[in-house]
């Protein structure tokens, strides 16, 4: 690996101090390809970062394919804000010497969001480590009244579980290993139970049971214009009502030259596609074959499944999730875009994984695995050993168990950077298969009199059709493909200067064998002819001009 200019170490989780001081380091550093902005303030006043990274030799932002990646939109999800700046760290220090880098940081370029949530990632990434993921509009506890909210009780500096006795309780003590709570199986009695909870005060106490209640702030990944409900938890008061969802979405709409997106979450160990609400049955084919084809190749690097959020990842398919991001870039601007949920704890410790969305509890298997997996790789700051304490309201209980974002959520620090650079090899196997738009020859035939036939092909040699999706030609935002010409020393006689050439299909429509059924194929490039005028040293500049698939010219002299 060579020698990078400027050392960020992913072998431990950055805070918002130490990550500002990498990005303008690596800025200050590649200053001709790398350039730090601020899109937002948050609430309690912190920069929301975008790195946007290209040569700016080889042409204009906007004359290039753009790929979009953003991270740690959830405040406990610390992994994802690592791997964002691996990536950011990976295109700027290779540049130059890997070729994969070198030619993807010519030929497009890189939008960056490394924490969108740098109030919640602050919080939650300092002791008592709290299980949340919300922004700093109202920190946990504040917008509560009654029921249940997390604290420290134990005062060990991290917020774990409560386990408290009670003949009806449905937990019990692992047989074998005693810090662990299994299930009581149904109609068991005779034994010894509890109930378990978060580990917390309670607010407006009744005497009887602590009232649990969902999150109230937070989530913004339910704040975008799609489908969007007030009732959603972290839906807000209105789409793009928190200032790093504003910031977040003005990148995405300011740059429509993006072509693929990624989008990082933790935990599961999967890639996550669209759709977030309908059936596979019930999409463009041709959408979901795109979805499918490029889910193979993240399979394939990261050893994560590609899966449907919607058939796989939804519980209740009568409550499909509210105003997310993959939706709205998707199903409005027909974007292929991915949500990599990094890590998977079950498969690190060896648990044949039973499903991809984690509902109810783990058998006494399934725990004693996790549990021996964080005792030898995390340690204490995975899992806290149980503690008698005497609630101010629940009388004497235990405090202890896992520590949810050292040990589901977030990877130990010694295997962040694997985690990190899998990752983003997909991301740029993905950002290689936009569009990518050229004149591939410009023919010049003299007809006499000073006059030419000047007749170009213009292709595209990417992957990715030019629309990028059917949905984006549905909804009426996948622009043409158009051809333009320009004259020196003479001047355009017939045909418009600019023609529109429709859409270019990419190769994967021609990944399949060809059949005897007779397929017929889109067109990958199409002729263009003008006819000029022009004297002695004259010459023709022939652009191919694609939102999505950027812009290239060629020059040829007339005579």
């Amino acid at each position: 690996m060579p020698s990078p200019a400027v050392h960020v170490p992913f072998d431990r989780y950055l805070d918002f101090a130490e990550m500002t001081a990498a990005l303008q380091a690596l800025a200050a550093a590649y200053p001709r390809l790398a350039r730090l902005t601020q899109v937002a303030t948050s609430f309690q006043g912190r920069a929301v970062w975008l790195m946007t990274i290209t040569n700016p030799d080889t042409g204009a932002d906007h004359d290039k394919p753009g790929f979009y990646i953003d991270a740690q939109i959830h405040a406990e999800e610390h992994a994802t804000s690592a791997t964002a700046l691996y990536a950011i760290h990976h295109l700027l220090t290779r540049y130059g010497s890997d070729e994969e880098v070198t030619r993807l940081v010519d030929q497009q370029v890189f939008y960056i969001l490394p924490r969108l949530n740098p109030d919640g990632a602050e919080f939650a990434l300092k002791p008592p480590y709290h299980p949340w993921c919300g922004n700093g509009r109202v920190l946990p506890g504040q917008e509560r009244t009654t029921g249940l909210t997390h604290q420290d009780i134990d005062g060990d500096g991290y917020i774990t579980t409560m386990r408290v006795p009670d003949p009806k309780g449905e937990w019990k003590l692992h047989p074998t290993i005693p810090d662990l709570m299994v299930q009581r199986e149904a109609g068991e009695e005779g034994g010894q139970y509890h109930r378990v909870y978060p580990e917390g005060t309670v607010i407006d106490w009744n005497g009887v049971e602590p009232h649990i209640l969902p999150q109230q702030d937070g989530n913004m990944n339910r704040n975008f214009p799609i489908n969007w409900s007030p009732r959603e938890y972290g839906g807000g008061a209105y789409p793009f009502s928190e200032p790093e969802a504003m910031g977040q979405g003005r990148v995405i709409l300011d740059n429509p030259n993006i072509a693929g997106m990624c989008a990082y979450h933790t935990h599961g160990g999967i890639i996550l596609r669209a759709s977030m609400m309908k059936y596979d049955r019930d999409m463009s084919p041709r959408d979901l074959a795109l979805y499918r084809a490029l889910g193979e190749v993240g399979t394939r690097i990261t050893r994560y499944p590609t899966i449907s959020t919607y058939e796989d990842f939804t519980p209740d398919k009568s409550k499909a999730r509210h105003g997310s991001l993959k939706d709205w870039v998707y199903e409005e601007m027909g974007i292929i875009c991915f949500s990599t949920e990094l890590w998977d704890i079950e498969t690190a410790a060896g648990v044949k994984k039973r499903g991809y969305y984690n509902l109810g509890p783990a058998d006494a298997d399934v725990q004693e695995k996790l549990y021996l997996w964080v005792k030898e790789n995390v340690g204490d700051h995975g899992f806290r050993p149980w503690t008698r304490v005497q609630h101010p309201k629940l009388g004497e209980v235990e405090v202890g168990g896992f520590v949810y974002i050292w040990s589901y959520r977030n990877p130990p620090s010694s295997l962040l950077e694997e985690v990190c650079a899998k990752n983003v090899a997909f991301n740029l196997r993905h950002a290689a298969a936009a569009p990518r738009v050229r004149v591939d020859r410009v023919e010049v035939e003299a007809l006499g009199a000073d006059l030419f036939r000047v007749r170009a092909v213009v292709a595209n040699h990417g992957y990715l059709p030019t629309n990028l999706s059917d949905v984006a030609v549905e909804k009426g935002v996948a622009v043409p493909v158009r051809a333009e010409i320009s004259v020196a020393g003479g001047e355009l006689l017939m045909n418009p200067a600019s023609q529109t050439l429709g859409h270019l299909s990419g190769r994967n429509e021609r990944r399949y064998e060809y059949s005897n059924w007779g397929q017929q194929w889109g067109a990958v490039a199409k002729p263009v002819e003008w006819l000029v005028r022009g004297g002695p040293g004259a010459t023709v500049t022939v652009a191919a001009v694609s939102q999505k698939g950027g812009t290239h010219r060629e020059t040829a002299a007339l005579g």
